[in-house]
């Protein structure tokens, strides 16, 4: 597949989902290729995935921290929708068979209250347009081989989004700093990993705001209920059959998930 089609690459990606028969990497292929390739990618697998009848309900925002930034090259974030099918709730069990190579990560997930149309969205708006935040997790997983990604390769599979889980407290913002929600992850009662707001490009309403403006870009704004994930406040750990992870949340509380299926 040359440089070009995109639309070959989503169909590519778009068979991997359906199959979860990881593809290899598009950069081997051409190392060129970059940020708005992936993009281009991107849009023709979101028009694949929609036209088989499913929805976007948010959006996710990865490489926020300046570590995993780092590791892949960039200086900025990317982005990709959240679709209705991949949504579980506090307790749920995921089974492992629908993915091909899932991590789990928690993160704060903010749920909008208002239209918010960059360019030009500031801090203040952001944090005004949000009706609340949810404690979260967010099953990541890769349709390229052996997470071998390049930015490119994230970008266009849907920044490597699988799924998400939330608790069902919707927490309103007032009162309360979210750069410093403190959060600790369990699995099977041990504790794993631990983080903090701030790890989310500074300030996790940031996120928001970046968003918009990117997305505003390109005509697109976050509308009133669209959950936004604001990235992982720690590094990405694989999942097994019969492990428990839960995130405890400052101010948020926890949220549960259970892994099922086979490894």
């Amino acid at each position: 597949m040359s440089v070009t089609d995109a639309p070959g690459k989503a169909r590519a990606l778009y068979d991997a989902r359906r199959s979860r028969v990881p593809i290899a990497p598009f950069t081997d292929e051409d190392p060129s290729l970059g940020m708005a390739d992936g993009y281009a990618v991107q849009r023709e697998l979101i028009a694949l995935l929609l036209a088989d009848g499913d929805t976007i309900v948010g959006h996710k925002v990865g490489l926020t921290s300046k570590a995993m930034q780092a590791m892949v090259g960039v200086d900025s974030p990317d982005h990709g929708p959240v679709l209705a099918s991949t949504i579980y709730r506090d307790g749920d069990t995921i089974d492992l068979s629908s993915f091909i190579a899932p991590k789990i990560e928690a993160e704060i997930v903010f749920v909008l209250g208002e239209r918010l149309a960059g360019p030009g969205v500031t801090l203040l708006a952001a944090r005004a347009a949000i009706a609340g935040a949810v404690a979260g997790m967010e099953i990541v997983d890769s349709r390229i081989a052996d997470w071998r990604i390049k930015l490119a390769d994230t970008v266009a599979d849907l920044a490597s989004n699988g799924a998400m889980a939330t608790s069902s407290q919707l927490v309103p913002l007032g009162g309360w700093d979210p750069r410093l929600v403190g959060m600790t992850l369990t699995r099977n009662g041990e504790l794993i990993d631990s983080g903090a707001g701030a790890a989310a490009l500074g300030d996790p309403v940031a996120v928001v705001a970046w968003l918009a403006n990117v997305l505003g870009e390109q005509g697109v704004a976050l509308e009133p209920g669209h959950l936004i994930m604001t990235g992982a406040l720690h590094a990405a750990v694989p999942m097994t059959p019969g492990d428990v992870f839960r995130a405890e949340f400052d101010r948020l509380g926890p949220v549960t998930v259970r892994v099922g299926g086979t490894a």
